[in-house]
C-alpha cells in the first residue's frame, strides 16, 4: 500500500512544479519581455536617410583588353505625384500587393514573420511585406534577404505609417519600385512599356505594371517564354479580380478587359550600335550566375567581357560589307525585313570573342544573336550524324552508319521504320538516288537525314543534342521532323554546339563575361570547358563531313585561306538562313531572319536576292569575310582529326569550275561541279525490289555491316588519312592553289 502513496506524492510534486498557473504566468512573462524588447528596438531603430540607390553608381563594361566599351547607370526615373496617376491604376497596385493597405498600420506581422523564418531556415525568398514595408525597403534599406533587415523594415514601417499619409506612402512605393527595362518608377515604366505618361495609363495597363513588380525580368511580355507569359497573365487576372472583390472595379468593366500587350523595349541613350546588345547579354549572363537584377541596376560594377575588340569590329564590318551595303532599309520594304545575327567563340576557352545583335540596339532592341524564336534548320543535321556515330547506329538493313554509307536521296521519299509518317521534299524537289552520307551532308539532302534520324532514333538524337549544348529541350518533339531543325535556337546556342564538335567532343559553354567586380563581391568567369560529351572519333568524323560542305558542297562561299568545316541551313518558308562553321581556332554562327515591323516572322524569299535567301549565300559570305579578317588573312592551322574509319572519299575541289554565286543549303538543280564526279551516283532513283530506306540500288554497292563499302566507282574509306585524290585535304583545308575565295 506504501507504493501507491509514494507515486501520488511524486505526481503531486511534478504538478506543483509545472502547474497550469505557472505555465501561463511564464508565457505572459515571456510575452511581456518580448514586447519590451520590441519596444526597445522600436526606440533604438531610427528612420534613416535615403539608401544608396537614390544616388546610384554607374556600371562600367570593358573589352577583354581593358578598353571601356560602355558606362551605364543613370537612373531612368521621373517622380510623379499621386494626382498624376489615375485612381484605378493606384488601386491596381494596392490590389496586387496589399489589399489591406488602407486599413493596416504598415506591417503584416504574420507575413513578415513567415518571410523572415523562410530566410533564416534557408528556404529562399518569400513575400509577405505590405506596401509600406516594400517602400521602406526600396527607399531606406537594401534588398538583402536577412532577418536583421526584415526586423528593421518592420520597425521603420511602423514609424513611417505614423508620420506619413497613405497617399504619400503609395506614391513613394510606385515611384521607387523597379519595373524592368531599366525603368524605376511608374512614370518611366509607363513610357517604356506603353509609350505614354503615367497619367494616361488605362486600368488594364496599370494592372500589368502592378503585376510586373513580382518578377520584372520574367514577366516582360516581349522577352518572356511561354511559361512566363502564362504566369504574368495569371497575375494580371489576379490583380483585376482583387479590384472587383474590393469594389474598386465594376464586374461589367472587368469582363470586357483584354490583356494589354506592351510595346517592344527601347534602350536608354548611349546604347547605340552593338553596345546595347553586348551590355544586355552580359547582364543576362550575370543574372544566370546568381547576380540579381536589382544588384546590377544598383550599379558599382566593373564588368570585363571576353569580347575581342578587333574581332568585334571585323564582324560588324563583315555584315556591313556583305549585307548592309546591299540593302536599302528605308526605301525598300522587302529589304527592311532582313535581320542579321552572329556569335563567334574561341573553341579552346569558350570565350565569346564577337557578337552581332542587329543594325543597332536603338533601332532594333531584341538581339538577333541571342534570340531563340527562329529555327536553326539544316544546321541541326550534323547533330543527327553525331548521334548516329556516337550510338553506332545501323540502317534498316543492318549496315553501320558512316560517311560512306549509301542512302536513297529520292525527294519526298517516305521514311521507313517510324510510327510517325514523314516524307520531306528536297530543295527544288530534286531526287538524287543513291548517295553517300558525305554527299548528303554536302548537299543537305532532306530525305537522307529524315531516314537517318529514324535509323538512330529521335530520342537518342535529342539526347545527343542536349549533351552538345542545345537549349530548351522541351521545345522539340521526338519525331523525324527534328532532323530538319524545327526546334528553336540562337546563334549563341549553335556556336556552342559547333564549338563542342570543334573541341573534339568536349563540352564548350560560350561565355561572354570574363569577370565582374564590385566593392562587395567579385564574380569570376565560369569554367566554359566541360567533360567529354561525345567521343573524339564521333566529333572528328562530323568535322570531316562538314569540311566537305565547305570544300565542295553548299558552303563554298565560306572557303578561304584556312581549314574550315560548316553547315548551311534554311528553315521552313525561308524565314531564316544560316551558316555555322569553324576553323581550328574560331567558331562562328551567322543567321539571317525575316521579321516585319510588327515583329512577326516573314519569309526572306525575294528580299536580299531573287528567290530563296540560302545559308550558302549571304550568311556564308559574312562568315568567310569575318573569318578571313579575324584570322589576319588566313591560317596554317589544320584540324587534328581522329575519325572512326567510316569516311567517304571527297571529290577534288580543283575539278570545280567556280563556286555558285548563291549556293543553297539544300541542293539546287545543278551540281557545283561541271560534271558529276565519278564517285557520286546519278540522280536517277534506283530500281528497288525491297525497302528503299537504305537498300543500295545494286548488289555491287552493298556496304558491309561493319565497314560500309561504297560503290565500285567510289574509293574505299580512308580512315581519316590523306585524301588520295590530288588537291584534297582530310583536314578541310583547301590547297592554296585551288581554294575558292
Amino acid at each position: 500500500m506504501g507504493r501507491p502513496d509514494t507515486g501520488k506524492a511524486k505526481k503531486s510534486g511534478i504538478r506543483r512544479l509545472f502547474s497550469w498557473k505557472k505555465l501561463l504566468g511564464t508565457f505572459f512573462v515571456c510575452c511581456l519581455l518580448g514586447m519590451g524588447a520590441l519596444y526597445v528596438v522600436y526606440l533604438m531603430v531610427p528612420v534613416p536617410t535615403a539608401n544608396a540607390e537614390a544616388t546610384m553608381q554607374s556600371n562600367i563594361y570593358k573589352y577583354s583588353n581593358g578598353k571601356i566599351l560602355a558606362r551605364t547607370g543613370e537612373i531612368n526615373r521621373e517622380i510623379v505625384g499621386l494626382d498624376k496617376i489615375p485612381e484605378q491604376v493606384q488601386k491596381a497596385f494596392v490590389a496586387a500587393e496589399n489589399k489591406t493597405f488602407y486599413k493596416d498600420n504598415g506591417v503584416d506581422i504574420k507575413g513578415t514573420t513567415r518571410a523572415a523564418w523562410s530566410t533564416v531556415t534557408g528556404k529562399g525568398k518569400q513575400g509577405g511585406s505590405t506596401i509600406t514595408q516594400q517602400y521602406v525597403k526600396n527607399y531606406y534599406l537594401s534588398q538583402d534577404q536577412t532577418a536583421t533587415r526584415k526586423l528593421k523594415e518592420m520597425v521603420i514601417a511602423l514609424k513611417v505609417d505614423q508620420n506619413m499619409s497613405k497617399n504619400e506612402i503609395l506614391a513613394g512605393y510606385m515611384n521607387t519600385s523597379y519595373y524592368g527595362r531599366s525603368a524605376y518608377g511608374v512614370q518611366a515604366a509607363a513610357r517604356s512599356y506603353y509609350g505614354v505618361d503615367a497619367s494616361r495609363l488605362t486600368t488594364a495597363q496599370g494592372a500589368y505594371l502592378a503585376a510586373l513588380l513580382q518578377a520584372p525580368n520574367q514577366y516582360d511580355w516581349t522577352s518572356a517564354n511561354a511559361t512566363g507569359r502564362k504566369l504574368v497573365e495569371q497575375r494580371w487576372n489576379y490583380v483585376l479580380d482583387n479590384m472587383v472583390e474590393e469594389g474598386w472595379l465594376q464586374p461589367s468593366e472587368r469582363a470586357g478587359m483584354k490583356f494589354p500587350v506592351p510595346q517592344k523595349p527601347k534602350p536608354l541613350p548611349g546604347m547605340e550600335g552593338q553596345t546595347g546588345y553586348l551590355v544586355e547579354a552580359a547582364n543576362q549572363e550575370l543574372m544566370r550566375r546568381g547576380v540579381s537584377e536589382e544588384d546590377i541596376k544598383a550599379g558599382g560594377w566593373t564588368v570585363t567581357l571576353n569580347i575581342d575588340e578587333k574581332k568585334q569590329k571585323a564582324l560588324v564590318k563583315a555584315v556591313d560589307r556583305q549585307l548592309e551595303a546591299k540593302l536599302d532599309r528605308k526605301g525598300n520594304e522587302k529589304h527592311a525585313v532582313v535581320q542579321a545575327g552572329a556569335t563567334s567563340v574561341d573553341p579552346k576557352t569558350g570565350a565569346v570573342v564577337a557578337m552581332y545583335g542587329g543594325v543597332g540596339a536603338t533601332e532594333h532592341w531584341i538581339s538577333n544573336a541571342t534570340r531563340r524564336d527562329y529555327q536553326p534548320a539544316s544546321t541541326f543535321k550534323p547533330i543527327v550524324l553525331a548521334s548516329a556515330l556516337e550510338n553506332r547506329s545501323e540502317t534498316q538493313d543492318g549496315r553501320r552508319i558512316g560517311l560512306g554509307t549509301i542512302y536513297d536521296g529520292t525527294s519526298k521519299r517516305k521514311v521507313v521504320g517510324s510510327d510517325i509518317p514523314f516524307d520531306p521534299e528536297n530543295e527544288n524537289d530534286r531526287s538524287y538516288g543513291p548517295v553517300t552520307v558525305q554527299k548528303a551532308t554536302n548537299s543537305s539532302i532532306n530525305s537522307v537525314y529524315a531516314q537517318m534520324i529514324v535509323d538512330v532514333g529521335p530520342a537518342k538524337v535529342k539526347k545527343t543534342a542536349l549533351s552538345l549544348g542545345m537549349k530548351d529541350g522541351e521545345d522539340f518533339p521526338e519525331a523525324p521532323a527534328i532532323s530538319l531543325g524545327v526546334m528553336h535556337a540562337s546563334t549563341l546556342d549553335m556556336a556552342g554546339v559547333y564549338a563542342t564538335l570543334d573541341n573534339h567532343g568536349k563540352l564548350v559553354t560560350p561565355t561572354l563575361v570574363k569577370s565582374a567586380e564590385h566593392k562587395e563581391r567579385t564574380v569570376r568567369g565560369q569554367n566554359a570547358i566541360g567533360g567529354q560529351v561525345i567521343s573524339r572519333e564521333s566529333a572528328d568524323t562530323v568535322t570531316k563531313a562538314m569540311a566537305g560542305v565547305v570544300r565542295s558542297g553548299s558552303g563554298t562561299n565560306a572557303a578561304g585561306d584556312y581549314a574550315a568545316a560548316g553547315k548551311t541551313g534554311t528553315s521552313e518558308n525561308n524565314r531564316s538562313a544560316w551558316f555555322v562553321g569553324y576553323t581550328p581556332e574560331l567558331v562562328t554562327a551567322v543567321g539571317l531572319f525575316g521579321e516585319d515591323p510588327k515583329g512577326n516572322q516573314v519569309t526572306l524569299t525575294n528580299t536580299i536576292n531573287r528567290g530563296r535567301a540560302n545559308g550558302g549565300g549571304i550568311p556564308a559570305k559574312v562568315w568567310g569575310d569575318y573569318t578571313t579578317r579575324a584570322l589576319n588573312g588566313g591560317s596554317d592551322a589544320r584540324f587534328d582529326l581522329k575519325t572512326d574509319g567510316t569516311d567517304a572519299v571527297e571529290p577534288d575541289p580543283s575539278r570545280t569550275t567556280e563556286a555558285p554565286e548563291e549556293p543553297t543549303d539544300e541542293p539546287t538543280t545543278a551540281s557545283p561541279t561541271t560534271t558529276p564526279p565519278a564517285t557520286e551516283p546519278t540522280s536517277t532513283p534506283p530500281t528497288r525490289t525491297s525497302d528503299p530506306a537504305t537498300t543500295p540500288p545494286t548488289p555491287t554497292e552493298e556496304p558491309t555491316t561493319e565497314e560500309p563499302s561504297p560503290p565500285p566507282s567510289i574509293e574505299p574509306p580512308d580512315g581519316g588519312g590523306p585524301d588520295p585524290e590530288p588537291g584534297g585535304d582530310p583536314t578541310g583545308r583547301p590547297t592554296r592553289s585551288t581554294a575558292p575565295r
